[in-house]
């Protein structure tokens, strides 16, 4: 099984890669939308997302299959994602960028904010903070989750777990206990087939 664990990588390689690699159940990462779309009482919900998923053709199909009687705010978060990954969440600067992208999308009658990136689950604290109880976060970790144990089966519990980076692997390792994924970080430290490549 692969799991593309990106938004922005889901919207545009997921196909190819399933195309490529038709043995192989491919899971992707998309933005929650269709469970923001169904659940809004206000008709408005946002998207954060990095900008090459703003940006795509991918986020406006979803928008168009589940979304088409409710309006949907995009909003592209750049460089939300790099401080993730360079574990740089804290300090008044940053809490002062994520205010000013998400209290007018709150202004505008959002009820639902979808984490259109997969590091953005680490920004909740924040973002609840923000937020203030106007909206909820829609986040599809738990859903893909749940994808990935109903598709291995059995297998999970016996299967090998390789974490591939497509560049410097070295922060990924870093990250991971600082991000509370120490176990992951631990069990991919383990024997070559759990290295992180």
């Amino acid at each position: 099984m692969l799991v593309v664990a990106c938004n922005t990588a889901t919207a545009h390689a997921v196909a190819e890669l399933r195309h490529q690699h038709p043995g192989i159940p491919v899971v992707g990462v998309e933005p929650g939308v269709k469970p923001a779309a169904q659940t809004t009482r206000s008709g408005h919900i946002a998207v954060l997302a990095t900008e090459a998923t703003a940006r795509s053709q991918r986020i406006q199909h979803l928008i168009r299959d589940h979304a088409t009687n409710i309006t949907v705010h995009v909003q592209a978060c750049p460089g939300w994602a790099t401080r993730v990954e360079t574990l740089n969440l804290d300090g008044v600067e940053f809490a002062a960028e994520i205010s000013a992208k998400v209290l007018p999308l709150l202004d505008a009658g959002v009820d639902r904010i979808v984490l259109g990136c997969t590091h953005y689950s680490f920004l909740t604290p924040t973002l609840q903070q923000v937020i203030a109880g106007r909206a909820e976060l829609v986040d599809v970790a738990d859903a893909v989750a749940r994808q990935v144990v109903r598709l291995g089966g059995e297998r999970e519990s016996h299967g090998q777990l390789q974490l591939l980076a497509s560049a410097r692997p070295e922060r990924l390792r870093a990250a991971l206990p600082a991000l509370g994924l120490g176990w992951l970080a631990a069990r991919a430290a383990g024997p070559a087939k759990h290295a992180i490549v």
